[in-house]
């Protein structure tokens, strides 16, 4: 059995337990970093925050919390490890840069100018998960990619490239934003191109789709598929999630939970200023929410049987541990044969 790297060291993969594959603990938008006048922040007062965070998520069993929040946009593995000790919830973190339209991007587009940028993003991923970030020996489970709607620009795939070398080398696992649930199966498809390991990769977002084709296409490559934005509905192109009940509903009885994961990306503490909502924007985002699959998703699901107690298992637990316990295999050619499974 491998070991994965939480922010309070490694642990074996099969004591992740329960596990929620994508949530943000504190997330700004890069930007915020010039607002610290009015923005700022008290370490012990964030603490507390995120404490209230984990411990809600505590309540529903969880276990392990992964948190992919970007380099650029308020990573910040010191409080997540305060965060850990306080609660004893497992935070995995991640190295990895967010999607071309929302990312701090002038610092590696002028080093893609001058040549240099993917050595630089391959030298930044390697050093952080062989050694630790930025001084503090904490090290990442994951790296975090990100791709636009409806394209994969040439910024963006230097990132997908050097992940995938630092892959070999290391085994990581790669978890990625698909904007708007848009070119998922085109992002599973150039990673295996480029030589990842499908049983180490997850493309998320694809709830932000409700063409059951996608998913399938996306599956098809033997890769993770995870429906992480319940309760996110109405902006951000998200559909209902009496839509996307649907599609889960479709894929757990074509026998796929063996390659789900279920969350909801929530972001609970944010850098900068508190964003004030329109009162519409707060009807909206009311669910969104790091329990909302539990309160008010799953156990419907279970009373009309369109889901198992195992499956759920499978979901939560042994794909967390399968995903982050496999050595690392190359994969010369593209896995097809389960996409007869439906």
């Amino acid at each position: 059995m491998q070991y994965v790297e939480t922010v309070t060291g490694p642990i074996k993969a099969d004591k992740l337990g329960k596990t929620l594959i994508h949530e943000h603990f504190f997330f700004g938008y890069p930007g915020f970093q010039g607002d610290l006048t009015l923005g700022g922040y008290d370490f012990e007062e964030k603490k507390q925050q995120g404490l209230k965070v984990a411990e809600l998520i505590q309540t529903q069993g969880i276990e392990t919390v992964v948190d992919p929040t970007p380099n650029e946009c308020g990573r910040h593995v010191e409080l997540l490890r305060a965060v850990s000790e306080a609660s004893g919830l497992n935070i995995i973190c991640a190295t990895g840069y967010y999607y071309e339209g929302e990312g701090a991007t002038p610092y590696f587009k002028f080093r893609q100018q001058l040549g240099t940028a993917e050595e630089e993003i391959y030298q930044l991923f390697k050093a952080e998960i062989t050694e630790g970030i930025e001084g503090t020996g904490i090290k990442p489970g994951i790296i975090k990619l990100a791709s636009s709607k409806g394209e994969i620009t040439a910024y963006e795939r230097m990132f997908f490239r050097a992940a995938v070398r630092v892959q070999k080398e290391t085994g990581v696992v790669l978890l990625t934003h698909t904007q708007e649930g848009t070119m998922g199966p085109e992002q599973a498809a150039f990673l295996m191109e480029e030589g990842a390991d499908p049983k180490k990769v997850v493309i998320g977002h694809m709830c932000g789709t409700t063409d059951i084709t996608e998913h399938l296409q996306v599956l098809k490559h033997g890769v993770y598929l995870a429906m992480d934005r319940w309760g996110l509905q109405g902006i951000v192109g998200a559909p209902a999630d009496e839509e996307r009940t649907i599609v889960l509903k479709a894929l757990l009885g074509s026998g796929y939970e063996d390659q789900l994961f279920l969350s909801h990306d929530t972001v609970n503490v944010w850098w900068g200023r508190e964003p004030v909502m329109p009162e519409p924007l707060k009807e909206l985002l009311k669910n969104w929410k790091p329990d909302y699959l539990f309160q008010h998703v799953l156990p419907g699901l279970l009373e009309e049987g369109a889901v198992t107690s195992g499956q759920l298992e499978q979901i939560f637990s042994k794909n967390p541990a399968r995903l982050f316990g496999q050595a690392y295999e190359p994969q010369p050619e593209q896995t097809q044969s389960q996409e007869e499974r439906i």
